[in-house]
């Protein structure tokens, strides 16, 4: 079969690519934005990949076409498409109906650390020798490909709450019907389809009633927004994380690179290890639940999270230049930004820190989160602020507030001419942006070099 990926170089639709790769299908795709990593991964599979959305690339007719949730009304592939008659679907729904059905879906959902979190749990059945199968909006370090089928009935997926296509307005994560899922937090997010936080536990609640009675529900305690999503009616046992729930983490080293894990108050075993920063020590207690469910014993898993290595893109070191260390980070939210940025100011100590930001996401550029944006930096000694001329809000006043010294530019050599004045060796440089960012790590490595 042929099928062509509308939106291929988006992390969960490239993942579909692979997978349908996998299944022995002719795939092909078209995307307005081919950058790495996804375009690379694609290459290295042999899937032929197309610049823009010319009706032509559906030419001969594929037998389907998947649709990607970043496509509209008015897209010329779209218009020709459905002018011609041509057979489609939107990504979940083809993830559900061809890959997902009769298996054990482990699904890791949120506003933050859905990237990071289906990781771990991907890494820690796998390390038990369980051969999961994943599709993961991102590419763990551990497996170099963000999806794969796998050779057992497991399968882990990150549940995104971001809706399905412009022909189902529902969340991606009720197509998916997990038995196992993380509920990892809940804040308000993807201002371009939601009006609010209550219309996002509304969709939070609808996967929750997809989850079987045999099943598991995960969460912190400390999310008075998903106790909410749980309180409009749960069905499923539930285990808590965090202060006061069954699941906590005992810090044996402040910046949670190294911890003890215990379950209804008994030690189940240590990690020690690449990570840091509170969230990500949440992000392993939610996925210790999930791998105990499907039967890997903590102390196994304790043993695989210390031999995890991230996801590119999260905090993820991409250069050390004459002493400066450049970090590629996918935070593009408030939370997102204070949270990565605390854990590297906890395990760096007194090192120069750098942030450099885009407000690149859709919400950001509807202005949802500028509030957030001066306090989310207080962990850095100086933020260079990216305006890219179509953001649509004045970001120079919004982080006038700032109490750290604070740059905003308009170019990407304004920001590696401001970064190169003041890195010294021992500097620490995040580079935070859910986009590509022009290549501005690289470029940024270049000018340091020189």
């Amino acid at each position: 079969m042929h099928i062509h990926i509308l939106g291929i170089c988006g992390t969960f639709m490239g993942s579909l690519a692979v997978l349908a790769k996998e299944l022995g299908h002719r795939v092909t795709g078209s995307d307005a934005n081919v950058y790495p990593p996804m375009s690379t991964q694609l290459q290295a599979q042999g899937i032929e990949l197309m610049q823009g959305y010319d009706p032509a690339h559906l030419e001969p007719a594929p037998d389907l076409v998947v649709v990607g949730n970043a496509l509209s009304r008015g897209n010329p592939a779209v218009e020709y498409v459905l002018n011609k008659g041509l057979p489609y679907v939107s990504g979940p729904q083809w993830l559900a109906d061809h890959v997902l059905q009769g298996r054990w879906v482990l699904a890791a959902a949120g506003t933050h650390g859905k990237t990071t979190t289906s990781s771990m749990m991907a890494w820690v059945l796998e390390h038990a020798g369980m051969s999961p199968g994943f599709l993961i909006g991102g590419v763990p370090q551990n497996f170099g490909v963000s999806a794969r089928l796998g050779g057992t009935p497991f399968f882990v997926v990150e549940a995104d709450e971001y809706d399905s296509a412009f022909f189902d307005k529902r969340s991606k994560f009720v197509h998916y019907h997990p038995r196992t899922a993380i509920l990892n937090n809940l804040e308000f997010d993807h201002a371009d389809i939601f009006p609010d936080l209550a219309a996002i536990e509304r969709q939070f609640h609808h996967l929750v009633r997809t989850i079987p009675g045999e099943g598991l529900i995960i969460h912190p305690t400390a999310e008075t927004a998903l106790k909410r999503v749980i309180d409009m009616g749960c069905w499923t046992p539930v285990q808590t994380t965090g202060e006061g729930g069954q699941w906590q983490a005992r810090l044996l080293s402040e910046d949670g690179s190294r911890f003890e894990v215990l379950f209804d108050g008994q030690v189940q075993g240590t990690v020690d290890w690449e990570l840091t920063g509170q969230h990500n020590v949440a992000n392993a207690l939610a996925c210790l639940a999930a791998a105990r469910h499907v039967g890997v014993v903590p102390e196994l898993g304790c043993a695989a999270l210390s031999a995890f290595k991230s996801v590119k893109r999260r905090m993820e070191k991409v250069a050390e230049v004459k002493g400066v260390t450049i970090y590629d980070d996918f935070a593009h939210h408030p939370t997102a930004i204070a949270t990565t940025l605390d854990g590297l100011r906890k395990r760096v100590g007194d090192a120069p820190v750098i942030a450099v930001v885009e407000p690149r996401s859709n919400s950001m550029k509807l202005g949802a989160h500028r509030d957030g944006l001066p306090e989310s930096v207080v962990q850095a000694d100086k933020v260079f602020w990216y305006a890219p001329p179509n953001l649509g809000w004045d970001l120079t006043a919004t982080v006038a507030s700032s109490t750290v010294p604070t740059q905003v530019c308009d170019s990407l050599e304004a920001i590696i001419a401001g970064v190169k004045a003041i890195a010294t060796p021992g500097t620490q440089v995040v580079i935070m942006s859910n986009g590509g960012f022009g290549g501005l790590h690289g470029k940024l490595a270049q000018a340091l070099e020189g």
